[in-house]
This record gives C-alpha cells, sequence and structure tokens, in this order.
C-alpha cells in the first residue's frame, strides 16, 4: 500500500486488493464488497425465493387465492379458456344429442328435433353459446321431444353461472387489491438519524397522496440483521422490534399529512451501538418499515412496506419542513417531501452520549454544610463560594 501511495495511486475504501493487483500494478484490478441483499425492497417487494416446494398441490386447495395472485396475462388466458372450454364441450353433448335422435339427417316435415335448426357441429357450438350466455336469437330452440336434452340445459345454465361468478369475482378482487392503494402511499427515500430534545433519534417521513383516509392507520418497525445465539446458532435474518415515540403509546397515526416517525434510540433500540461510522454499504442491518390500515372508500386492509439499508440512512440530517399555512388552509410542497438539512449530531453512539452525559452531571454541594466533600480533590475545588467558610 505504501508503495501504491507513492505512486499517487487511490484506492476508494469500498474496495480492496486482490493478490493480481498487489503483484501487477501495471494492470489495476479491483475486487468490490458484496453490498447485503434486501430483504425488502424500497417498493415493497420481499426478496426472497421459494424453492423445492414439494407439495404443489396445496395451491389448487385455494383455487381463487391462486387465481387472485396470478400475473393478468394467465388471469385473462383462463377466463377465456374457460369459456371456451365449456362452449366445445356441450357443444359436443348438444352435438351428440341431435346426432342419437337424427335430428341431423331427417327431412320428415312431421319430424320433431330435440333442437331446432342444429344441423352440424357448427350450429351445436352456436346453440351452447346462446344457452351460456343467455342470448337467444330465437333461430334455435330446445323442444319437448328429449328430457335428456332439458336436463342438459339445466346442467350447462348452473354452469355458467358459476364460471360467471368465480371469474368476475376474481377480476374485481384483483382490480381492488390493497397493494394497489399502497401505490399512493409513499415514503422519503433516505431516513436520518439526528437529535430530537436530546436524544439520538431515527427518523423517516411518510405520506398519503389521496385525499380520501387510511382509518386506524399504524406504524411498525423492525430491524432485520444477522445474529447469534449463546449457544452458537446463526439466525441469517433476526427480525427485532423497535417501539415509536409515541406518547400515546400506540403506534397509530393520523396521515392527513406527511408525518416524520421518530424513534428514540434507547437502551432497548437494535440501534443503541450505531454510530455514523457504521452506516456502510456492507453493513448487517435493514430497517423495514410497515403502515397499515383500513382503506376509508372500500374497507380493505392495505399495506404499504419499504425498508432503509445502512447507506441509506444518514447520520446528522433532518428533515426540511413541508407544511405551510396559506390563505386559511395547510399546503403540502411533495417536491421537498425527502429533502432534508444538515444538523449537529454526535458522531459517536447512543451509548456513548449517554455515558458522556452521566459523566458530566453537575456535582451538588450543601449550603447547609461548610466542609466540603471528601471525595473531591483539590484540582477540582472551585475559584468561588457561594458561603463563607470559616478560618
Amino acid at each position: 500500500m505504501a508503495m501504491l501511495s507513492r505512486k499517487g495511486i487511490i484506492i476508494p475504501e469500498e474496495y480492496v486488493l486482490t493478490p493480481r493487483l498487489a503483484e501487477d500494478i501495471s494492470e489495476p484490478r479491483f475486487k468490490t464488497r458484496a453490498r447485503r441483499a434486501r430483504f425488502v425492497a424500497k417498493n415493497g417487494t420481499c426478496n426472497v425465493a421459494h424453492k423445492n416446494i414439494r407439495e404443489q398441490g396445496r395451491f389448487l386447495l385455494d383455487v381463487f387465492t391462486t387465481l387472485v395472485d396470478l400475473k393478468w396475462h394467465y388471469t385473462l388466458l383462463i377466463f377465456t379458456m374457460s369459456f371456451l372450454c365449456t362452449w366445445l364441450l356441450f357443444a359436443m353433448i348438444w352435438w351428440l344429442i341431435a346426432f342419437a335422435h337424427g335430428d341431423l339427417h331427417s327431412k320428415e316435415k312431421e319430424f320433431v328435433p330435440c333442437v331446432t335448426s342444429v344441423h352440424s357441429f357448427t350450429s351445436a357450438f352456436l346453440f351452447s353459446i346462446e344457452v351460456q350466455v343467455t342470448i337467444g336469437f330465437g333461430g334455435r330452440m330446445i323442444t319437448e321431444e328429449c328430457p335428456f336434452a332439458i336436463l342438459m340445459l339445466i346442467v350447462q345454465n348452473i354452469a355458467g353461472l358459476i364460471i360467471n361468478a368465480i371469474m368476475l369475482g376474481c377480476i374485481f378482487m384483483k382490480t381492488a387489491q390493497a397493494h394497489r392503494r399502497a401505490e399512493t402511499l409513499i415514503f422519503s427515500k433516505h431516513a436520518v438519524i439526528a437529535l430530537r430534545n436530546g436524544k439520538l433519534c431515527f427518523m423517516f417521513r411518510v405520506g398519503d397522496l389521496r385525499k380520501s383516509m387510511i382509518i386506524s392507520a399504524a406504524i411498525r418497525i423492525q430491524v432485520v440483521r444477522k445474529s447469534t445465539s449463546q449457544e452458537g446458532e446463526i439466525i441469517p435474518l433476526h427480525q427485532i422490534d423497535i417501539q415509536l415515540d409515541n406518547p400515546i403509546g400506540t403506534n397509530g397515526i393520523f396521515l392527513v399529512t406527511p408525518l416524520i416517525i421518530c424513534h428514540n434510540i434507547d437502551k432497548g433500540s437494535p440501534m443503541y451501538d450505531i454510530s455514523s461510522d457504521n452506516l456502510t454499504h456492507h453493513e448487517d442491518l435493514e430497517v423495514i418499515v410497515i403502515l397499515e390500515g383500513v382503506v376509508e372508500t372500500t374497507g380493505i386492509t392495505t399495506q404499504a412496506r419499504t425498508s432503509y439499508l445502512a447507506d441509506e440512512i444518514l447520520w446528522g440530517h433532518r428533515f426540511v419542513p413541508i407544511v405551510t399555512e396559506e390563505d386559511g388552509k395547510y399546503s403540502v410542497d411533495y417536491s421537498k417531501f425527502g429533502n432534508t438539512m444538515r444538523a449537529p449530531t454526535p458522531s459517536c453512539t447512543a451509548r456513548q452520549l449517554e455515558e458522556s452525559r452521566s459523566s458530566l452531571s453537575p456535582m451538588s454541594f450543601s449550603p447547609r454544610s461548610t466542609i466540603r466533600k471528601r471525595t473531591l480533590s483539590k484540582k477540582l475545588r472551585p475559584k468561588f463560594t457561594l458561603f463563607t467558610e470559616p478560618s
């Protein structure tokens, strides 16, 4: 490294030297340190891949949820194929009924067919569509000649109603899914750590772009990091709940205007030993934020999620104000939603800040006593006294 510094080559801190670079300086190669994988993406999706699921049949036990969870092009394909398949199936049945009764080749004037004007599979297919979707053009109709045909008419009507109910309900649930409402619930891109009321606080901003409110909105925060138990068990994703700074003792919020959510970093916080030096891209730390509530217009429970990695937490910053009063109303400037400004903040951990304050607590003197405590050394003797000491 000394030889590299003499040659004027500067290696960034996030890069490490490889053996090849140590041998041949003329061909510099860098190997970057891998960034910690996200558990929850910024848009709220979970970065988890499910593999080797052997019991795939469990998904078929809940067909409706499976259909709702499918992507739109698969849902539309199933929607179309369900109708086409039933139309073709019952068209084949109607053609067999007509074939068995002799409707296809009979030319007698007094002959009464099971279904009028069915002379081929094409006409049977058209009759199947008319029966299931209740079009009723009037050219084809069922007669009293075949009781089995009447039974099939009832069965196809019931089957068509069931398919309509399932597929229309599935499409309605897909269009009214809770995560659609969460698209207008926004979080600040960065979180900050700064002093508030003399304490280090972890803060981020959340807002709702719609005028319709989120009823019973609540915020939950979790810290996800790798940990090891006392017995040596490695927990790759240890989830730790952290409390919010809320005077009413709950995590409920009134989300009418953007709010700054605050967490006091105290002894019970998993961030108690984090300083400004720990907020790097390779630090094993991720803060997950979950906002839950009931949509006022639909009554459906919605959830919005995001996360902050260590390098997305700004130390010594605070959010700029964005709510102002104009013409008797409160105005919100969303162009400054994620803007921050620097704030005087010590770079030490919350533990070190608390210990330094406790060690610098004011020393007490007794006004009635003329003899000072023996624990005070001569170097700490004050330059003035409040009461005259006897000679």
